[in-house]
């Protein structure tokens, strides 16, 4: 099968060079990254004997990044994009070396690990950021569709992929490999993508303290803004099912290795929906179906009151992931173009740590509800919770995209910006 005339192919976003270079990097640190993090995993638990640690441990490999999201991602505004990720490549590289010295005192690993995540976000915002500069109309879009295919099938693999290599290889040396990606990663970025000035200059360019609170005025000043930025936060309420997978199966009654499963099964509706989404939906449609693809994420989880069996959960997950995924991807794109370069990165740091944020406590707060219901109870009142809130902001943009284009929200949030 091939794409409808007249619209962008993956071929053709892949002609771009300096995107095939982000591309790469990209998905070589993180199949890295995956790779470290059960090796870490492995490491601290062999130290330490403790679970408790260990999960500390993989906690540190997320949690900074809320930190990096709100104080850091504005750097991606005032230097150079490029220079940005490639100094944070350099830097996380060096830090994971540092993680892998035999010997060091857990609290010092602790830390090291902490500021690989804490430099996390200014990399993802000045990529963003940079992308629709790289990937021009369409093509921007359909990228962000091949770069969200990828990165779930990196995952994938990536842990799929690091169990097995443990098996072979000791721990340590899976974190040098790890730092080697991030080494890889500089390297096609410095050499493959061309030198821009900082989008922040002159007049542009706030006080860093100032520049902190740009976003959020930016990404919330207009109605169509403030809808965009709150879907990508509600993206994260949707897979609650993935932090309460255990006992998820244990009440449908599946075994140990449906486990693997079921957490496979959202990262394998996200490829087959996005490359869909980006192939053979027209460009002109696809903003128009951010809130009913997102109602079509929570709507398979209400299923989940009939109390499913394993096998219909993972197909009821596989569509909800998918659904979710294209909306997430669209809400995204839709927000990056729409706000003024000089703030973009700052403004996407927020939606990204929004949506960080949301998929940090929704686990939590479904563990709490599967102690006192079933599992596939509580992952239905997300459902529902989540189709209650899709509806309102579903009103709210499908009344301001009718009447406003990107660029005319645009110049809303510079002039907000600028108040």
């Amino acid at each position: 099968m091939t794409a409808a005339p007249g619209r962008v192919t993956f071929r053709e976003v892949f002609g771009v060079a300096e995107f095939r270079a982000m591309w790469f990097g990209e998905l070589l640190s993180i199949a890295g990254d995956q790779l470290a993090r059960v090796a870490l995993s492995v490491l601290v638990y062999a130290t330490t004997q403790s679970a408790t640690l260990t999960g500390l441990t993989y906690a540190l490999t997320f949690f900074p990044s809320l930190l990096g999201g709100i104080f850091l991602t504005g750097i991606a505004d005032r230097f150079s994009r490029r220079t940005v990720m490639v100094a944070v490549d350099s830097v996380r590289a060096a830090l994971i070396l540092l993680v892998a010295i035999p010997g060091l005192p857990f609290w010092v690993l602790c830390v090291l690990v902490g500021c690989v995540s804490l430099l996390n976000p200014p990399f993802k915002a000045s990529q963003l950021a940079l992308l629709p500069q790289v990937l021009e109309g369409d093509r921007f879009v359909v990228g962000m569709g091949i770069r969200s295919m990828t990165v779930q099938s990196a995952q994938l693999l990536g842990f799929a992929g690091g169990g097995a290599l443990l098996l072979a290889l000791d721990p340590r040396v899976a974190l040098v490999l790890d730092a080697g990606t991030f080494v890889l990663s500089a390297l096609f970025i410095r050499f493959g993508v061309k030198a821009r000035p900082a989008a922040a200059t002159g007049e542009k360019r706030k006080p860093f303290l100032a520049s902190l609170s740009a976003g959020g005025k930016v990404g919330f000043a207009t109605s169509a803004l403030r809808s965009l930025m709150l879907f990508t936060w509600l993206a994260g309420l949707m897979p609650v099912y993935e932090g309460i997978a255990a006992p998820y199966v244990a009440s449908s009654g599946g075994g140990p290795e449906v486990i693997g499963l079921l957490l496979a099964a959202d990262p394998v509706g996200s490829v087959i929906f996005t490359f869909i989404y980006t192939r053979w939906v027209p460009a002109e449609v696809r903003p128009k179906l951010i809130g009913p693809m997102t109602a079509l994420a929570a709507i398979p989880l209400l299923l989940c009151f009939l109390q499913p069996g394993p096998v219909a959960s993972i197909i009821l997950f596989v569509i909800s992931g998918g659904f979710g995924t294209i909306a997430l991807l669209q809400a995204t794109a839709s927000l990056t173009v729409a706000v003024p370069d000089e703030t973009r990165a700052q403004t996407m740091g927020l939606s990204n740590t929004g949506l960080t944020t949301t998929m940090g406590i929704v686990p939590l707060i479904g563990g709490v509800l599967a102690d006192h219901l079933t599992a596939q109870t509580t992952v239905g009142i997300f459902g529902f919770v989540g189709l209650l809130i899709t509806i309102p902001l579903t009103i709210m943009w499908q009344r301001t995209f009718s009447g406003r284009t990107s660029e005319g929200a645009a110049k809303e949030a510079t002039r907000a910006e600028h108040a």
